[in-house]
């Protein structure tokens, strides 16, 4: 009897340990922060935009998007197999790096900025925010 549990016990660690190696290695699809992610890169790109007006007059709204950056990042890195998202928001909010972060410690600095530079940064901005909600949207959906 002992010999028959002893291989149905071990007969089920298997199929334990087979469907762990089987569970993605991904955080599941989140809607929400899908949703999060496009709203956050209309409202940067919109916010951008108006970096050729002196940025005094724009400090409270930069405030307010900076602080959703870091809500979206802090919601990433709260979610498990979550590593490449979280990266991204890390990059995106870097106030040394050339994304949202730095365009906004640049636009402060100087205090305005160039129709160029503005341009040239909204791509770039874009194609990072795509990034992550590329990253999202590619994630398992739940139930499937």
């Amino acid at each position: 009897m002992i010999k028959k549990y002893g291989k149905i016990g071990l007969f089920i660690f298997l199929i334990i340990q087979f469907w762990n190696a089987c569970a993605p290695l991904t955080a599941r699809f989140d809607p929400v922060a899908y949703e999060r992610t496009i709203s956050l890169k209309v409202e940067s790109l919109a916010l951008i935009a108006k970096a050729g007006g002196p940025f005094d007059q724009y400090k409270d709204e930069v405030s307010a998007l900076t602080k959703e950056l870091e809500k979206a990042y802090e919601a990433a890195k709260g979610r498990s197999h979550n590593e490449y998202t979280t990266r991204q928001w890390e990059i995106m909010k870097n106030p040394q790096g050339n994304l949202v972060g730095g365009f906004f410690r640049h636009w402060e600095e100087n205090g305005t900025l160039s129709p160029t530079m503005v341009a040239e940064s909204q791509k770039l901005i874009a194609e990072a925010f795509d990034q992550i909600i590329g990253l999202e949207g590619g994630k398992i959906k739940a139930g499937k």
